[in-house]
């Protein structure tokens, strides 16, 4: 995935990230080049910023996916789950929004992915992370933000202890995960109609996080640097008190309470 914007690093401008890669060294002290990014990318944790998130989906689907983008207007269930997070990427000039996606790990629950297909064996028992709702600005802008997200979920992953990133993409942005080197969780690459999707044809795909370095190092890949190199201290992935998530927990629970407790008294017959 080539970035064509030019992304301010503390020492120098880089024009172009797709630059051989260094590999890894062997002394375990390493100490990273820090680059700066004109834009950050936060952990969403309040109304305002969920808000944001929303509106960026909604225009990125509308877009690409119009149909689907109806249903996209207002935040969904899902984003306010208790193993869901929702990454937020924000201009530092103005503020716009710039990026979206969901993370939502299966600690609690089944992946949303699971709605429509049974993993396979060699998947089951693992923490896994799946990627949704991904949706970024228009323009070179876009294409840089889509990296740096990915870099997020990485390292999200990483920092919580999850073995296998995994995605549906459909036809043809499922080429971008061939290139960060995802491999497809069913036999031939076969495009599975997902709900979530509005039953669209997605292909499934997983990404080992342990074994990430070593073979994006082996394949020499044009992102390794930027992927394992470089800090970016704008990617804040600190997960705060979310007082959204609590206001929301709450307010749920207290209409399922209400709920059942109607039932309760319906009078029988």
């Amino acid at each position: 995935m080539k970035l064509d914007h030019p992304i301010i690093s503390s020492d120098h401008v880089i024009d172009d990230v797709s630059v051989p890669p260094f590999l890894p060294s062997k002394n375990p002290v390493v100490t990273l080049r820090e680059q700066r990014l004109p834009f950050t990318i936060r952990i969403v944790n309040d109304e305002q910023a969920l808000q944001k998130a929303v509106g960026i989906r909604h225009a990125a689907y509308s877009r690409h996916l119009p149909e689907l983008a109806q249903n996209l207007r207002e935040f969904e269930q899902a984003d306010i789950a208790q193993d869901t997070i929702i990454l937020l990427a924000e201009s530092k000039l103005d503020g716009t929004s710039l990026g979206t996606m969901r993370i939502q790990t299966n600690l609690d629950q089944p992946l949303v992915l699971e709605q429509s297909v049974t993993l396979p064996p060699w998947l089951q028992g693992w923490h896994l992370a799946e990627a949704t709702r991904l949706g970024v600005a228009s323009g070179q802008i876009g294409k840089m933000v889509k990296t740096l997200l990915f870099k997020a979920y990485f390292l999200y992953c990483l920092e919580n202890g999850i073995d296998w990133m995994v995605i549906t993409a459909r036809s043809p942005l499922d080429r971008q995960y061939d290139a960060l080197l995802f491999q497809d969780v069913f036999s031939g690459g076969q495009f599975i109609p997902m709900q979530h999707v509005g039953m669209l044809p997605h292909r499934v795909m997983a990404f080992e996080v342990a074994t990430a370095r070593t073979r994006w190092a082996a394949a020499a890949h044009p992102l390794f640097a930027l992927m394992f190199e470089i800090h970016h201290a704008d990617l804040i992935l600190d997960q705060a008190y979310n007082p959204l998530m609590a206001q929301r927990g709450t307010s749920s629970m207290r209409h399922d309470n209400q709920e059942r407790q109607q039932q309760i008294d319906k009078p029988l017959g």
